[in-house]
């Protein structure tokens, strides 16, 4: 593998790509440490040092921004209001049909809901720094901080942090999409990886630096090791359903007669239903620091919905996991439209009719082949974390298996494309 990329850094092409991708990258990172206007730096790193940090909701905007959420820096959003609108987006083509027409218009009616999907970034983003921003006012950002992150509160000030945190997001889109354009990969997904593996070597050493460190280490060690072999053994698997071409004649030619399949994975919906159902999951804690610390209610849900360690949290984030998957995968795979295109070219599943009958069987394997994909997940997601909060040092690991998940699915993609164009110069590739 690393001659391959020796290789790979030989070709001009690829080595200007692949340049161009790191120099992105480094330019995240290092906008990650810019701290807002208005914000005081040093009182930020005493905050840090001082508390916990966050909630599981702003920690999973935190993951996604590699730490800069917590920074308060320019680009304190990251991704994650790209990340959204595009689910948003993805969302709206069931509802409203329009965008559904746009969709099958091809490259016209895509680069369209792009433009949505920018705007709607950039009003997310809007709405986030403003949210972000008045938490960091309230003191619920870092509870129990002696200081203020930012001392001067005037609108003016609190103004041009929520263009500035704004801004932000958008020049990351913009990187994302020169990432696409020019570099290796797809830009979004390596902005996300470069966000999540930032925050490894910091966790590892956290742990290793603790009591009975070294073991810990290893033991944590042998457990990433043990998952990401898990996750890419299922993130290669598929199911692959047979389809034949029927021959037929256009004028003196002869079209079709060939064999070919629909790759269908088993986690189709990849890490959405972990997004989605950490999301939902953590919005309850985010509501109950809002009351009465006396309250019942209040105590109630920190007890057994905040709690990472409830067996009720447990139970309840595997139920929204299995429910996301099936409704995601609902959402982006329509069997009556592969149905409809299959039988527009002449094409059918061998003992399958055309039409209804194959729309059915799709459906029928879908959901067959989403409920190992579903338990998956939440294994991927909930092993870690359980093997963490063994040993106690679930809070060093961000997001837990889940982490791992998108690292790798990322990396996999990423080597494929790298692959792929070794392959065209006839080189020797990754994968042997």
């Amino acid at each position: 593998m690393l001659s391959a990329f020796v290789r790979a850094f030989r070709t001009p092409d690829l080595r200007r790509k692949l340049l161009f991708t790191i120099g992105i990258m480094v330019i995240f990172r290092v906008g990650s440490f810019l701290p807002t206007p208005g914000v005081s730096y040093p009182n930020v790193q005493v905050c840090i040092d001082a508390t916990a940090g966050s909630n599981d909701l702003l920690g999973l905007v935190n993951l996604f921004s590699g730490g800069a959420l917590l920074q308060l820096s320019v680009f304190a959003l990251g991704i994650m209001p790209y990340i959204t609108a595009s689910i948003i987006i993805q969302l709206l083509r069931v509802v409203i049909p329009k965008f559904e027409e746009l969709h099958r218009e091809g490259q016209s009616g895509t680069a369209k809901l792009t433009q949505y999907t920018r705007y709607l970034t950039i009003a997310l983003a809007i709405l986030q720094s403003t949210t972000i921003i008045t938490i960091a006012r309230s003191g619920q950002l870092f509870q129990g901080c002696p200081v203020d992150v930012i001392p001067d509160d005037s609108w003016v000030t609190l103004l041009i942090m929520v263009i500035t945190m704004t801004a932000g997001t958008g020049l990351i889109m913009w990187l994302g999409e020169l990432i696409t354009e020019r570099g290796v990969g797809n830009g979004m997904s390596l902005l996300i990886f470069t966000s999540i593996a930032a925050s490894f070597p910091t966790a590892m050493w956290s742990i290793a630096s603790g009591d009975n460190g070294p073991a810990k280490f290893i033991v944590v060690l042998a457990i990433v090791v043990l998952v990401i072999g898990l996750v890419v053994f299922v993130e290669q698997s598929q199911r692959r359903i047979p389809v034949q071409y029927a021959k037929r004649m256009v004028g003196r030619r002869m079209y079709g007669g060939s064999s070919t399949y629909i790759p269908i994975k088993i986690n189709m919906a990849g890490v959405i239903p972990v997004i989605f159902a950490s999301s939902l999951l953590a919005v309850p804690g985010l509501v109950a620091q809002f009351g009465d610390p006396a309250a019942g209610w209040v105590q109630w849900v920190s007890r057994y919905l905040a709690d990472p360690a409830s067996p009720y949290h447990i139970a309840i984030y595997v139920v929204l996991i299995i429910f996301f998957c099936y409704f995601y995968t609902a959402i982006t795979f329509n069997p009556d439209e592969v149905a409809d295109n299959m039988k527009k070219y002449g094409g059918f599943i061998p003992g399958i009719r055309a039409g209804r009958p194959t729309a059915e069987y799709l459906d029928y394997v879908i959901t067959r082949i989403t409920a190992p994909g579903s338990i998956y997940l939440a294994l991927v997601a909930l092993i870690p974390t359980i093997a963490f909060i063994v040993l106690e040092v679930g809070t060093n690991i961000p997001f837990g298996g889940s982490s791992i998940l998108i690292v790798v699915g990322v990396g996999l993609e990423t080597v494929k494309q790298i692959e792929s164009q070794l392959q065209q110069r006839h080189y020797e590739g990754f994968l042997r």
